[in-house]
């Protein structure tokens, strides 16, 4: 499959740079695929919108503030360091732009300063000297990593609104954004509507971003993104599935977590790994009966997923009438539920 079937004409100004106060504001736009029909909601009617017996699964990861401010020894250079992945004894996964070879050195203050160890096609590495541990690193100086396409400087409102109400497990480089919607409040209504609630863990990386480059979407490759399934969420999902009940997956990355386990194993079982599937039209999806999810990029694996489980067609009459209708675009932007 060609990759320019997942493009589509957009208009730059519909990007939100903020996300709607309270979050359960945001417009939801409901697709039903059964009945090929569009209607216009906000996530707050949620509720209403599900039946009871029905299962709401989602990410509890937890964002990093994991843009750090640096310099670039002996040169003097500002850099930014993304730290990605902590691969154990002070050693990390980074993400930095620029000319830097294996020894090079990039300070973050008079203490602390990372050391690259690897610099290849496959990624960078450093190890981190300071003495106080990475975590306390960024606390201290790190900023929310905010998508390149939110045209402003990461405030300190951005700790919140980029990390969602239930976030647990420390790890990911981005949010989960369809679970950005989430209120107290809106828990506690679709509890009391009878609709249960389960949780996943998917740290979500660079993997879930990376640009598709390949013309035959087939030849991508996802990179690997370290996931969670507790024994009481698959028995949650079990029970759901026996009593008739439907599983939504909130999120594109829940999605992810939940076929991966399916595939690996056929049936639903805790599991931890790492995920690297790919799932694009004509993937057949074994336990995800509905999702909830924020509006992607043209030409990426997130559309491509959203695809899959809607049908192109239906996925672009779906963003034709968002764009026309002028929801609020990616991270901070309006949602999808996909019955």
């Amino acid at each position: 499959m060609n990759l320019s079937t997942f493009d589509f004409p957009f208009d730059p100004s519909l990007v939100a740079v903020q996300p709607v106060s309270p979050r359960d504001r945001a417009r939801l736009l409901v697709l039903d695929r059964t009945a090929q029909q569009l209607v216009h909601h906000h996530v707050e009617d949620l509720p209403g919108l599900l039946q009871p017996g029905d299962l709401l699964v989602v990410n509890d990861t937890r964002v990093l503030a994991a843009r750090v401010p640096g310099i670039k020894r002996p040169a003097g250079t500002p850099v930014e360091v993304l730290f990605v992945k902590d691969l154990g004894e002070n050693r990390w996964e980074i993400m930095v732009k620029g000319s830097f070879r294996v020894g090079q050195v990039i300070e973050f203050d008079e203490r602390s300063r990372a050391s690259i160890v690897k610099r290849d096609a496959t990624g960078t590495e450093a190890v981190v000297d300071s003495p106080e541990p990475v975590a306390r690193l960024l606390e201290a100086r790190g900023v929310m990593p905010l998508p390149p396409y939110i045209k402003r400087i990461p405030n300190k409102e951005d700790h919140q609104w980029y990390q969602t109400v239930f976030a647990k497990r420390e790890g990911a480089i981005a949010a989960p954004t369809a679970g950005l919607h989430f209120t107290e409040e809106l828990f506690r209504r679709l509890r009391g509507a009878g609709i249960n609630v389960a949780t996943v863990t998917l740290h979500v990386g660079p993997g879930t971003f990376k640009p598709v480059t390949t013309e035959r979407i087939e030849d991508h490759q996802m990179g690997g993104e370290v996931f969670h399934v507790s024994p009481e969420t698959a028995t949650m999902i079990n029970q759901t599935k026996r009593a008739g009940g439907r599983v939504l997956a909130v999120g594109t990355t829940v999605v992810r977590t939940l076929e991966t386990v399916m595939k690996e194993q056929g049936e639903m079982v805790p599991l931890s790994g790492e995920s690297r599937l790919f799932i694009t039209p004509g993937f057949e999806f074994k336990i995800v009966d509905t999702m909830m999810t924020n509006f992607h990029l043209p030409k990426t694996t997130l559309l491509m997923l959203v695809s899959a489980f809607a049908g192109i067609d239906q996925i672009r009459g779906a963003y034709e009438e968002a764009v026309k209708e002028r929801y609020r675009f990616y991270s901070y932007g309006d949602a999808m539920l996909i019955l």
